[in-house]
This record gives structure tokens, sequence and C-alpha cells, in this order.
């Protein structure tokens, strides 16, 4: 089986329009990042990472989350996929301090990730959460969020490893946000193959009229129709 390179994940994580992706997450809450994955890397990967995972194999049914499996890394990511969220985390340690400093938050996150992980460690947080997530049939994704923990980044990556209309129907990408005294607004992210998304782990900064204040993120997989959907999460952080 051909093995995953770097290269075929994204080059140049350092050389996307940053100030673009920070605008968009400052906006949005999510940044989309076209085409991280050819198409031959993204069903390579899943085949790869399904059998690497066999062994932390969870049912979202087992925690009331939902209905399908996450095939969880574990603390080690293959050396290629923990490369690209290290690089993915060093650009985005910027715009996760300045939403601190924004929401007058007093933490700021380390320059590189390895450092921050050693603060999770030393606060009781060793589960790692980075997983595959399978969708068959009637399965789906509740709304949630990655935020447990005394140390939780405000970003996180998904990428979609199946294509939409081809390999599956339904399975929409969602988020909602929840400002305060409004209801919640919902939000579609148009994943396609080898797609992938910077997006809110759990609360960000919006700009009012008034100034700043504090958002609820949450997102979800909607029901899948027919085939079977395959996509990744990335977090930055680990549960207790």
């Amino acid at each position: 089986m051909e093995k995953i390179q770097l290269s075929s994940l994204n080059p140049n994580i350092a050389h996307l329009d940053w100030a673009e992706i920070a605008a968009q997450l400052d906006l949005e809450g999510y940044a989309m990042l076209p085409g991280q994955l050819s198409e031959d890397m993204a069903r390579n990967f899943v085949n790869q990472t399904t059998t690497m995972c066999t062994s932390q194999r969870s049912l979202l049914e087992s925690s009331g989350s939902g209905r399908g499996e996450l095939f969880y890394f574990g603390a080690s990511l293959p050396a290629p996929l923990e490369n690209w969220r290290t690089e993915f985390y060093r650009n985005l340690a910027a715009i996760a301090n300045r939403w601190n400093e924004i929401l007058d938050i007093d933490s700021r996150y380390p320059a590189e990730l390895g450092d921050f992980l050693k603060r999770n460690r030393q606060a009781g947080q060793a589960k790692a959460q980075s997983h595959v997530v399978s969708l068959g049939a009637e399965d789906h994704v509740n709304l949630h969020q990655s935020s447990e923990g005394k140390h939780v980044f405000p970003l996180q990556v998904v990428a979609l490893l199946s294509e939409p209309t081809v390999d599956f129907t339904g399975g929409e990408f969602v988020m909602t946000e929840q400002r305060p005294r409004m209801q919640s607004r919902p939000m579609v992210l148009p994943l396609k193959l080898g797609d992938a998304a910077i997006i809110s782990t759990s609360v960000r900064p919006f700009k009012g009229t008034k100034g700043h204040y504090r958002v609820n993120m949450k997102h979800a997989i909607s029901r899948v129709r027919q085939g079977n959907r395959i996509g990744m999460e990335l977090t930055f952080h680990d549960a207790p």
C-alpha cells in the first residue's frame, strides 16, 4: 500500500493566505481550505487509518453522540499527519492568542504544539481526540464541542475523505452559532472530497455594534441518506 506523503497532505501550509483565513474565522467561525488532499491520497488515507485505528474503535451510540463509528488515532498520529497538525498549530496559535486577548482570557498558547501538549499532560489531559469518523446510511453525529479540560485550543481542523453524491448523499457538515439573546444560526460547510476546513472548537469572539462578545459554537454531521461518508477531525488539545 502506498504510504502517505507529507507533500500529498499540503506542502505549503505556512504559505496559505493566513490573513484571509483569520478574517474568515473572525467573520464566520470557520475557513474553507479546498483541495488539501488529492482524491487518490484521500482514499488511500482512509484505507490506512481505519486499519491502524481498529483497536481504538468507538461507537457513537455508546455515548449518545449519534450513530456511526469513530476510529481514534491515539497518542501517536501517523508521522505525516502529525507533521500536518504541528504545522497548522504553528499558524493558528497567533489567531488563538488574539481571540483570547479579545475575550479577556489570561492564558496564551505557546508557539509549538509539543509545548502546548505538555501543558495538557500536566493538567491531567492525556486522552487524544483526533479521529476518523465513518458513517453509513441513517448514521449521523449530534451537535457537540471538543471542549473538555482546562486547556482547550479554540480551533480545530476537519476534512472530508469521501465524495458527496458519489460515495454518499446527505451527511452535510453543520455548525451552529449561539449569540447572546438570539436564536442559533446554522451553517452548512460545502465540503468536497479532499477539502479541509478550520473551525471554531467551542467559543469565539464576535464583533457587534457595542464591541466584541463571546459566541458559542457547535458542530455536527447530518443524517447520511445513502452510502458511506468518511471524514476526519484533528484537535490540538487532549481531553481529561
